[in-house]
């Protein structure tokens, strides 16, 4: 790339707001395990090694503001001490959502302790916490989070460390939005990661958030980019899934794209900050 486009792309990023909706991180002292155990699981090199520091590092180098951190909890005994490290490393750069196990018998009582805390949302993966999207006992938690004004982010669509068995593809979103008009449910990797045949036929058009963290590395930038000018642009959320994604690459694919500015401004920024009312 020759200086004078780095130069132009560094003043636009100093100039642009940003806001990376789809991060994660572990504790400094879980960070080696988790990263070591996720490596294998799905066979994927990182960026960054798992640690906030490391991820904020990272948003200096890129021009980003402020990064979502999403976190999981594989089991129900795990939410207490996820709370608590999300009330740690919370500030105006790190905006965490906790995680709350579907299996868990006092999940909705801890939704609402969610709110009561002061956290935008939660994030939820069927796969690893093991439930389908649209499943009758995920209703009482949708209400919930739905009663309290929580976001949800929500893998959505296949994943890579899994089979591929339909847990959170397009026909249960439809579900779940068409029975819970009010959830602010945000759906991962434009819709659904590898099942973009069925988000293009089902989801596109419709008042449905997409963020759209690892999608464009599997489409190409052709299709990438029809797909994101499909969708209603206030419906769109930049993210990385950071460690995964290099962040500051994802922006500069993204600018090379040559969207329409009021789509860049809505996508980088805008409707991120709507959402979580920074």
């Amino acid at each position: 790339m020759a200086q004078n486009e780095v130069a132009d792309i560094l003043k636009e990023q100093t100039m642009r707001k940003i806001i990376d909706f789809h991060t994660h991180a572990f504790p400094d002292a879980l960070a080696p395990k988790a990263m070591a155990q996720l490596h294998s699981e799905a066979d994927i090199v990182s960026y960054l090694d798992g640690r906030v520091s490391s991820l904020l590092a990272s948003m200096d180098k890129a021009g980003i503001e402020t990064s979502a951190l999403c976190c999981i909890a594989t089991r129900p005994s795990q939410f207490e001490q996820i709370l608590q490290w999300c009330k740690e490393i919370c500030s105006d750069r790190i905006v965490p959502f906790p995680s709350v196990h579907p299996a868990d018998p006092q999940a909705v009582e801890k939704i609402t302790q969610v709110a009561r805390e002061g956290f935008r949302g939660v994030k939820f993966h069927p796969y690893y916490q093991n439930f389908d999207l649209d499943s009758p006992e995920m209703d009482s938690i949708y209400e919930a989070l739905s009663a309290n004004n929580l976001i949800v982010v929500m893998h959505t669509g296949y994943d890579i460390a899994f089979e591929r068995i339909d847990r959170a593809g397009t026909k249960r979103i439809l579900d779940v939005i068409n029975r819970f008009p009010g959830l602010k449910l945000i759906t991962t990797h434009l819709g659904g990661w590898y099942d973009w045949d069925a988000v293009e036929k089902g989801l596109l058009g419709k008042p449905v958030y997409m963020d759209i963290s690892v999608s464009r590395e599997f489409l190409g930038d052709q299709r990438f980019r029809r797909m994101l000018l499909a969708h209603p642009s206030e419906y769109l959320l930049f993210g990385t899934d950071s460690p995964w994604a290099d962040q500051t690459e994802a922006i500069e694919a993204i600018r090379r794209l040559n969207l329409p500015e009021t789509l860049m401004d809505k996508l980088f920024y805008k409707n991120a900050k709507t959402l979580i009312d920074l």
